[in-house]
């Protein structure tokens, strides 16, 4: 079987269009990791979050999961996390992991407090709020729904 040469750089010329699109798409679709001062927080559970999620505050990408392990002693995930340098945060900042959309990934939320004390390298945020997943909160409204009524008025 005999090859034409013109289907041969037809053949390169689309591979090398390919390469240009995805070294376009990897630099404008902001997917690298942040570097910078390093923080963890622990979590009763984290709820699919993945190496590499995002970390925001307000809605804004600040930093990026470097990795999740799990406390021998107190069986909570840590997540650490590499926060821009940009970026002081206030020593009682929250963390909460939360889900982008119903069918989106999960990322880590940070909330800043009132602290004029900026968290250090190596910081460890104190106050976190687990993820809550669908299937918890629709078992709570049920749970809410079909309570007795004598069951909610001792409740209030």
């Amino acid at each position: 079987m005999k090859r034409n040469p013109i289907e041969t750089v037809l053949g390169a010329v689309v591979l090398v269009i390919a390469g240009m699109f995805m070294a376009f798409a990897y630099t404008t679709a902001d997917i690298q990791a942040i570097t910078g001062y390093g923080v963890t927080a622990k979590f009763i559970k984290v709820g699919g979050l993945e190496t590499g999620s995002d970390v925001r505050i307000s809605g804004i990408r600040v930093g990026t999961v470097t990795g999740q392990s799990l406390d021998p002693a107190t069986y909570q995930a840590t997540v650490a996390m590499s926060i821009s340098g940009d970026v002081k945060l206030p020593q009682d900042t929250e963390a909460a992991i939360v889900s982008d959309g119903l069918l989106g990934g999960k990322y880590v939320n940070l909330i800043p407090g009132k602290a004029t004390q900026a968290m250090a390298d190596g910081g460890v945020i104190a106050k976190t709020r687990a993820f809550q997943s669908v299937e918890d909160l629709v078992g709570e409204i049920i749970f809410l729904a079909t309570k007795k009524p004598e069951e909610k008025a001792a409740n209030e």
